[in-house]
């Protein structure tokens, strides 16, 4: 069975700021650092030969330090800056060759922005703070408040449509943001580190809004974010930028098992292997002297998800996919990766 076509699909993508930004691409001016290359031309490197694809439904998480060019990316991604090379689809239309007409019409009904700041308009009531995008598209007012209403229900609104953005907290403002990005019904959206301002036990709520969103709206989502436990709490995949470049896209798992660089192996150091890893990672052949008496368990199952049920069986778990025996992992294996160890 052949993968689906790319929702999203981004090859040798660049951002130069300063004079004469396409000379630097190509050249061997583009190998400096940051501080040699603006020191000798005055350019800076923000985004540098980015190529990646996101597919449909998936969420993509992009990730870095601040400076890294994640944001940079997202707003070369959705043309709010202007990419100085490269090749930007959207199922397969090409987004930089869109004139200012087509991608407005894009910005209004093909995707959507949730960004940190939530930029709702204090005067508007939160129903027409979330039908406003509807409102520029022409929609007349009862099917936009329709739509709105609709929305407001979605993302756990009810009871404010009629309250002004000062009377709500700051999770709930982003709810409003999150609800007027899903006004128009876009098939992709693009948030900028949308909960980056919250304190944490607001964070965590929106995080989960998202990911509850995401199950039953199945929207494609590209996430930019710091935050390494938000990145695998809402990501299918990651990718680890800096300096402009990416370094490393994975899985949650991919990322924390098989980091590509010390750079990456840095990132994820001190994240808890248990919470990520599952036992397909840690499998391993049947060893002499073991049976195999104990528990069937899912390759899919993380290591704290199995642990109890390792550790109690006295004997090694068998790990199965289907009918096919993928290794067996015993209690020394799960032990091993809560403390932290290799494997």
């Amino acid at each position: 069975m052949s993968a689906p076509e790319p929702m999203i699909s981004v090859r040798h993508l660049w951002k130069v700021f300063g004079s004469n930004p396409e000379k630097v691409i190509g050249s061997s001016d583009a190998q400096l650092s940051r501080t040699e290359l603006r020191a000798k031309t005055g350019n800076t490197i923000a985004v540098r030969d980015v190529s990646f694809d996101v597919a449909p439904g998936e969420v993509f998480v992009v990730m870095g330090l601040s400076g890294s060019g994640k944001s940079t990316l997202v707003r070369c991604m959705t043309r709010l800056i202007e990419p100085t090379h490269g090749e930007l689809e959207l199922e397969g239309e090409n987004i930089l060759k869109a004139d200012d007409k087509r991608l407005r019409e894009l910005r209004r009904t093909r995707f959507s922005m949730v960004f940190q700041h939530f930029g709702l308009l204090p005067h508007r009531e939160v129903i027409d703070n979330i039908a406003y995008s509807l409102e520029i598209n022409g929609v007349g007012k009862e099917a936009r408040h329709a739509r709105a209403n609709e929305v407001i229900d979605l993302v756990g609104l009810q009871g404010y449509a009629h309250a002004y953005p000062e009377q709500l907290s700051g999770g709930m403002q982003q709810r409003v943001g999150l609800a007027r990005a899903l006004a128009v019904d876009p098939q992709v959206l693009f948030l900028d580190e949308p909960f980056s301002a919250l304190d944490p036990l607001i964070r965590r709520d929106m995080q989960a809004e998202v990911i509850r969103l995401h199950h039953e709206l199945g929207k494609t989502m590209v996430f930019i974010t710091h935050d390494l436990a938000e990145a695998v709490k809402l990501g299918d995949r990651i990718a680890i930028m800096r300096d402009g470049a990416v370094v490393q896209i994975g899985t949650p798992e991919q990322l924390v098992a098989e980091p590509a660089d010390d750079y990456v192996a840095n990132f994820v150091r001190d994240f808890p292997k248990s919470h990520v890893l599952t036992l397909r990672w840690i499998a391993r052949p049947l060893a002499a002297g073991e049976d195999l008496s104990g528990p069937i368990l899912l390759p899919t199952l993380s290591v704290r998800d199995a642990a109890r049920q390792v550790l109690e069986a006295g004997t090694v778990a068998r790990i199965m996919d289907g009918d096919k025996l993928l290794g067996v992992v015993g209690a020394q294996d799960i032990l091993s990766v809560i403390a932290g160890a290799s494997n």
